[in-house]
């Protein structure tokens, strides 16, 4: 199979935010036939369009998507599929769709009961983002490394999935991991979202106005992803929120052992317990 040319396409970026700001300016660097964007704010498709960073830019998806070979939509989970179907009617023969929504199962089963024969939508996550939101913050560099996760389904042709996956490495991710949606969910659950409601919770464990004359590095590292894009995480955390509550419940489970650790002065188990951590990880860093 041909690597796909990606200066033979037209590309269109849907939500010029964090992550569609960032992946405008990682695919003009593969010099692209075409690349739009579509977003609700006139004045960032101004600022993207004036830097060059996209060709030109709309406020609805109709122009663009008429000859757009392969389309990102870069928006909340929920407005994914909106987007999709209020827009059915408008793309291109045989384009291929990819999304980068933290959440694929409800996407995938909504999408299926409307997506045209001759389309193919293709779910993707790149867990790739930083502090702050919106296109100001965006940056090429943000999808450098960064790991992708593919979760085909049955009707996904394979040449598509192979499009997107040389996309991925072509802006600079890892090689992209194809895995079930409902893995998919189950495990983010555990590696996204749970940590962000730990940061959270952290934070709000502050009772004190001058906490931060005591904040040392552990401290900021543990409540970094504290400082959340809050519509985005409460969709994320609302739409997951079975994985979520499970993860939670172990969550809980653990940090209920420590406590009876300290309850009941059990060095040994907590000793023990610190760097059975500190092994796993260890392995994650080497990952």
């Amino acid at each position: 199979m041909a690597e796909p040319d990606f200066r033979e396409l037209e590309i269109t970026i849907v939500g010029l935010g964090l992550i569609g700001g960032s992946f405008a300016k990682a695919l003009r660097k593969l010099s692209p036939k075409k690349l739009w964007a579509v977003d609700i704010d006139k004045d960032v498709l101004e600022l993207a369009e004036s830097t060059g960073i996209i060709d030109k830019g709309y406020l609805d998806g109709e122009v663009p998507l008429r000859s757009s070979d392969l389309i990102v939509i870069c928006v909340y989970p929920e407005l994914t599929s909106k987007f999709m179907r209020e827009n059915m009617d408008n793309f291109l023969p045989g384009a291929v769709i990819t999304d980068t929504a933290g959440i694929k199962t409800k996407i995938l089963n909504e999408v299926k009961t409307f997506l045209r024969d001759d389309l193919d939508f293709v779910g993707g996550h790149p867990l790739a983002g930083k502090e702050g939101s919106g296109f100001s913050n965006a940056s090429a560099d943000i999808l450098q490394g960064a790991n992708y996760l593919i979760t085909p389904i049955e009707t996904n042709k394979e040449e598509n999935l192979v499009l997107v996956e040389e996309m991925v490495r072509a802006i600079g991710c890892k090689q992209p991991v194809r895995m079930d949606p409902a893995k998919h969910d189950e495990i983010i659950a555990l590696t996204s979202q749970l940590p962000h409601v730990i940061a959270t919770a952290l934070i709000n464990c502050s009772q004190s106005d001058d906490t931060g004359l005591f904040v040392g590095g552990s401290f900021k590292d543990a409540t970094r992803v504290a400082q959340i894009n809050v519509g985005l995480w409460s969709e994320l955390l609302m739409e997951n929120k079975d994985n979520t509550l499970i993860q939670i419940e172990l969550f809980l489970e653990n940090i209920g052992k420590i406590k009876q650790m300290l309850q009941e002065d059990d060095t040994v188990a907590l000793e023990e317990t610190l760097s059975r951590a500190g092994k796993v990880r260890a392995r994650l860093s080497d990952s």
